[in-house]
């Protein structure tokens, strides 16, 4: 992204043909009457902000900003140093799709400005405005990635309209920052105005937009060029290559590299040599690496440039033959597909076809995997393909009559077995043993690495389900009991160590207990509660500074009850705990936690006179139960009833608890950690479907099946009000009748 004293630079000589006249102007609607909230804003915006990413000389991300869409029929606008002078682009939309921009449908170097293509419909795009019509002083707010964080908000003024160079621009009191750049300028009725393009180098808050209006000529009189010409950087040489079919194929250091999504069916993409094929007997060899072991990509051979080949290629960590004769599924035969023990996974592997009169064969770092006497394609040229959205990278591509081998079998075999027995030699003798055969020892100890490295992962994996399954099991003994029994406490510190094995509870516990006598020893000795109360809220809030955490609020350290304490900040749930077992420890009777939607509070019933509700949050304050009302309705909107006001229970807070952390795992897109909440919470509470419903949904995500199974087997044995058993039943058939395939999307 551009800084101030660089940026400013180069708008001067095209300022004046791109100032948009009357005609070029977008009719805006009349303003409504009333300007929405930040909060609002956000919510109706955030969908048609996109987050785009370019990719470098090495293939790899190396710059981030922002766009939004302004047609439904996929054109993004952005800046244009955001999308990068011939560099391949990727545009995330905020439903987590990601795609490959087709085209650069327009774009203006002196005006930095961009509009892509990628291929999609029906978008939420945002409306535009008349940036000749944004006053001085008007609210604004700004939408970007900054620093890497999505689709974040930010709220300000507009300062100033500023010329440079000819170019009038909208100076904001706005921090921009990496990230920004390209995402849109709103005004508070939702409309854009302007392009996030530039910060100051002066002062943090100081920051400037490209009008709008600026960028309504491009889209009225566009520049289309598609990526293939865009791309220059990587490119592959015409004379020699080929590609088809979409996708993304670059060559660096005399290696080809494919990423992205082909347009042929199931991703389908070639890549066709350029090189001649001689009749059989003929040999087509390439070594191949793939990113994702899930997905395929290897050669194609007897090729009539269009959609009819064969194919041979390593996918699933299989080898497989295939025969396209056609562009869809009715036209694509798989002839053989076999395991392999001397195909390496996530390593290089040559993978080689031999054309004889009568049959093809086909091998696999020199060892023969697949024959077959399949004779429906000849002649025609040879090269390489991908399918689904695999990221692969080939080298050595050659075509003759009788190529060399990869290492033989037996040598493979000797090699394996001296690095299997590393263990007591010296890193000179390993080196001395395998230098005879270099690339292939080489090979041979990666792959050890990459086992030794699973099983590593196996460990950790299977020591987080021990911890994770005795935390539960102490959790679920300290809840157990009569209510008045339960350390609450002491379960709280068992939800933090869920996700922090190091938590020390009897150390906090002891702080705790600590801290109740210094509290017990200032109170006079027939303190009634009226003192009591008065003493714990003073100690807490004034003299040692809890507090609520209004600036981080959605940070994961404010639902552990250990960091409340050590950083005295949190929630208003984690506060109340807090506030309700130091208040048991000193004999304060009668209080205890009040569930409201959206606000946990305490209440106080003291033996004479009202109840007293206490927002630990806002620094101990008192509230009547009207004043609450009020409250959760300002912040929720919902209404409250007298059963709002029941006494939640120690097991029920907990849950709470735990939802917490379950919505910020949910927030942050971590299935693994989003399980291990749901499993305790169900174990708390097993008649609870909607738990029940959402570990489905999470299991399917990490891949746990049979776990899927049984919820939606619980589920339908209970049959719970307000479920959908049809459904259920319809996602549970599915899972059983395909057991490896992918699961009915139900939810």
């Amino acid at each position: 992204m551009f800084v101030f004293a660089i940026a400013a630079t180069g708008f001067a000589a095209a300022a004046e043909k791109n100032s948009p006249s009357k005609k070029h102007r977008t009719q805006v609607p009349p303003p409504e009457r009333k300007e929405k909230t930040v909060e609002a804003l956000a919510e109706i915006a955030r969908p048609g902000v996109v987050i785009i990413s370019h990719f470098g000389r090495e293939g790899k991300e190396d710059g981030i900003g922002a766009g939004f869409i302004v047609s439904s029929n996929g054109l993004i606008a952005t800046s244009l140093h955001v999308i990068g002078e011939a560099r391949p682009i990727a545009v995330q939309l905020s439903n987590g799709r990601r795609y490959e921009v087709s085209e650069v449908h327009a774009w203006d170097r002196k005006l930095d400005l961009a509009v892509v293509r990628i291929e999609a419909s029906n978008l939420p795009a945002l409306p535009l405005g008349d940036s000749d019509a944004l006053k001085q002083g008007a609210s604004v707010v700004a939408m970007g990635n900054p620093l890497g964080l999505d689709r974040s908000i930010v709220q300000g003024v507009v300062s100033a309209k500023r010329d440079f160079d000819g170019l009038e621009m909208i100076q904001l009191a706005i921090p921009i920052e990496s990230g920004n750049s390209g995402g849109p300028l709103l005004d508070m009725h939702g409309r854009v105005h302007g392009l996030l393009n530039i910060k100051s180098v002066i002062t943090p808050n100081l920051g400037f937009a490209i009008p709008i209006n600026a960028l309504k000529p491009l889209l009225q009189k566009p520049n289309p060029v598609p990526m293939e010409r865009w791309l220059t950087i990587g490119a592959l040489n015409p004379r020699e290559w080929t590609p088809l079919m979409g996708a993304r194929w670059t060559q660096r250091a005399g290696r080809i590299q494919v990423e992205g999504a082909g347009k042929g069916f199931g991703g389908r993409s070639i890549c066709l040599s350029q090189k001649p094929v001689s009749k059989p007997p003929c040999e087509i060899a390439v070594t191949v690496r793939l990113e994702d072991e899930s997905g395929a990509a290897g050669l194609i051979f007897a090729a009539d440039g269009a959609d009819a080949h064969y194919g041979f290629y390593p996918t699933a960590g299989q080898l497989r033959l295939t025969r396209f004769d056609g562009p869809d599924v009715f036209t694509w035969t798989i002839l053989q597909t076999v395991p392999s023990q001397h195909y390496r996974p996530g390593d290089w592997n040559t993978i080689k076809v031999r054309l004889e009169p009568e049959k093809i064969l086909c091998y696999v770092n020199g060892q023969l995997t697949i024959e077959s006497m399949d004779n429906q394609l000849s002649g025609g040229k040879a090269g390489l393909a991908k399918f689904r959205d695999t990221r692969a990278t080939f080298k050595d591509f050659q075509i003759g009559t009788n190529l060399a081998g990869s290492t033989s079998a037996t040598v493979t075999a000797a090699l394996t077995e001296q690095v299997a027995q590393l263990d007591g030699k010296s890193e000179t003798e390993i080196i001395a043993a395998l230098q005879p055969h270099a690339e292939a020892g080489q090979s041979i100890l990666a792959e050890r690495a990459r086992q030794l490295e699973r099983e590593a992962a196996r460990l950790r994996k299977l020591a987080l389900a021990v911890h994770l399954q005795a935390v539960q099991a102490e959790l679920l003994e300290v809840l157990h009991g009569p209510e008045e029994k339960i350390d609450l406490f002491h379960a709280a510190l068992l939800v933090s160590k869920l996700d922090n094995p190091d938590v020390d509870v009897e150390a906090y516990r002891g702080q705790l207990e600590e801290m109740a006598r210094e509290l017990t020893g200032r109170l006079p000795p027939q303190a009634d509660d009226a003192v009591r109360l008065a003493a714990l809220t003073k100690y807490l809030f004034t003299e040692n500074g809890f507090h609520g955490s209004r600036t981080d609020y959605y940070n994961r350290a404010n639902s552990y009850i250990n960091e409340a304490l050590d950083d005295r900040e949190g929630l208003p749930i984690t506060l109340s705990v807090l506030f309700l077992e130091l208040a048991r420890r000193i004999g304060l009777e009668k209080v205890s936690g009040v569930a409201l939607p959206g606000h946990f509070m305490v209440k106080h019933t003291p033996a004479k006179g009202a109840e007293q509700l206490i927002d630990v949050f806002d620094g101990g304050t008192f509230l009547t139960r009207d004043e609450a009302e009020d409250m959760v309705a300002r912040q929720t909107g919902l209404p409250l009833s007298s059963e709002h006001f029941k006494p939640a229970t120690k097991r029920d807070i907990i849950i709470r608890m735990l939802r917490n952390l379950l919505g910020v795992s949910q927030r942050a897109e971590s299935a693994a950690n989003a399980l291990r909440y749901l499993d305790v919470i169900v174990a708390l509470s097993p008649d609870a479907p909607s738990e029940r419903l959402d570990r489905v949904r999470v299991r399917l995500q990490v891949g746990d099946r049979p776990g899927a199974r049984q919820d939606l087997k619980w589920l339908l044995d209970h049959k719970p009000a307000g479920i959908d058993l049809e459904r259920i039943a319809e996602l549970y058939r599915s899972l059983q009748d395909n057991a490896d395939g992918p699961a009915k999307r139900v939810f």
